[in-house]
């Protein structure tokens, strides 16, 4: 079983920073975002479609396939990544990685789902839905200061997962601006998160090695 990491606080006080700690973190602060943000849109009455919520039944199969394409993406920007030297941290996806049953089950139906819908909610429908259909700004120009943000906001990944982050975030932008839809977006980036944990976390292997 992994020993759980450790931050030093001062000489005699230690922070034992578990995978549990951890999830229930991204839980209660991923799922504070996406209330806020449900609620500010439920207050200030902004339409549905200005978010990019539709019901379209071929929605989550082209979110799938959307999300399988980020990940093999993802994969060959860290292959590359390695290959030229540079770091690419996967500190934070080791840390939330459970070391039990029962934090997997956690993980793939409350944390992960919960990550996607906030971030997405965020970044693609508050950033780049909102002010694109309710101030008439070029929704392509949003979409690069909405990437900028998100890939800042994974700076815990490094310089490398900085840039790896606002590339992907840009390629669901643009997923959001050309579908129209926030569920393809949320969906694709459940897929990828997903994918990324079972096959480096429970399965441990290289996918295209």
């Amino acid at each position: 079983m992994r020993r759980p990491p450790t931050q030093a606080v001062d000489d005699t006080t230690e922070i034992v920073l578990t995978s549990r700690l951890l999830l229930v973190n991204a839980i209660v602060t991923q799922g504070a975002v996406a209330l806020v943000i449900a609620l500010s849109a439920w207050y200030f009455e902004i339409p549905g479609d200005a978010i990019g919520i539709t019901v379209e039944v071929g929605a989550v199969a082209v979110g799938v396939a959307f999300g399988a394409v980020l990940w093999v993406a993802n994969e060959l920007s860290t292959r590359v990544a390695d290959a030229v030297g540079a770091s690419y941290d996967e500190r934070v996806r080791h840390l939330l990685a459970p070391d039990a049953a029962g934090g997997w089950v956690v993980l793939l139906t409350v944390a992960l789902p919960l990550i996607a819908v906030s971030e997405e909610l965020l970044f693609r429908a508050a950033l780049v839905g909102v002010p694109a259909a309710g101030l008439g700004l070029n929704a392509w120009a949003l979409a690069g200061v909405s990437s900028l943000a998100f890939a800042l906001g994974h700076g815990a990944q490094g310089r490398v997962g900085v840039v790896v982050t606002g590339t992907l975030g840009f390629v669901l932008a643009a997923g959001y601006v050309l579908t129209g839809s926030l569920l393809v977006v949320v969906v694709a980036h459940y897929v990828l998160n997903a994918v990324e944990f079972l096959v480096h976390e429970f399965l441990g292997v290289d996918a295209l090695g």
